[in-house]
């Protein structure tokens, strides 16, 4: 089965700023270490183009605010103008290095079918069948994901 990842990038691609934060996400971590990256994670980023943080609590959005120009900086190339930090939902950490992830179940014909069911007020046909894919797998494997707020 084909990855849903280009296809729903292609399709956030289309919205306008929400395309930026690919490589932001992608390069936070690795930009912020893993404390920040544990209690704050990017949640979107604003038509003016301020990237919205959610942090665990007010006391990291308090002390990240106070680094916004030194992350800014560790970004690069992938900074936004602006930082800006407030309490919200952050995704839990991965899994320690060395622990293998269990292999993805392919869905079967019941996720199948309530995808189908989820998606069908969905009008652009290519949008309604990645979010349908993405769906059938999301429901496939939720027995064993862990949650990601």
């Amino acid at each position: 089965m084909d990855r849903v990842g280009d296809a729903v990038g292609r399709e956030l691609a289309r919205f306008g700023p929400a395309a930026g934060m690919a490589p932001l996400v992608e390069a936070w971590p690795a930009a912020v270490g893993d404390a920040i990256a544990r209690n704050a994670w990017p949640a979107r980023l604003a038509r003016d183009g301020t990237l919205h943080v959610n942090t665990s609590d007010s006391i990291w959005a308090f002390e990240l605010k106070a680094r916004a120009e030194e992350i800014r900086a560790r970004l690069g190339e992938h900074a936004p103008p602006r930082l800006a930090f407030a309490p919200g939902p952050v995704p839990e950490p991965l899994e320690p290095a060395g622990v293998e992830a269990a292999a993805p179940r392919e869905p079967g014909p019941e996720h199948v079918a309530q995808a189908d069911s989820l998606v069908r007020v969905i009008r652009d046909e290519d949008l309604r069948k990645v979010v349908a894919k993405a769906a059938a797998l999301s429901l496939a494997n939720a027995p064993d994901d862990r949650s990601f707020w």
